[in-house]
């Protein structure tokens, strides 16, 4: 059988690419709104962060994510993600870690 093709994804701050279930997903919705997408499946304009915390910093202070969505991001919407980041950060290395075992 022949092996599935794993999606990869590029991290908008350190440029690395990864595995797509390996990155945490910010979208920008139609309604202009900007959030975490865990699932990966809202509807929207879509960037990809590693899980750390020290790229979240890199893509705030290089302005990545208003060149990846497209849009300018506000700076109150950057301490959301923020808060929101660190809270799903263990979420989101739980997911990981499942999903890795499920690959035999």
């Amino acid at each position: 059988m022949k092996p599935r093709k794993v999606p990869l994804r590029k991290c908008v701050a350190c440029q690395q690419m990864m595995p797509k279930k390996q990155l945490i997903r910010v979208v920008r919705t139609p309604e202009d709104e900007v959030l975490i997408d865990l699932s990966g499946k809202k509807s929207g304009r879509g960037a990809y962060l590693c899980g750390k915390v020290s790229c979240f910093k890199l893509a705030h202070k290089n302005r990545a994510l208003d060149r990846a969505l497209k849009a300018p991001v506000k700076p109150e919407i950057y301490e959301q993600l923020a808060r929101d980041f660190v809270a799903v950060e263990e979420e989101f290395t739980a997911m990981a870690n499942q999903d890795g075992g499920d690959d035999e």
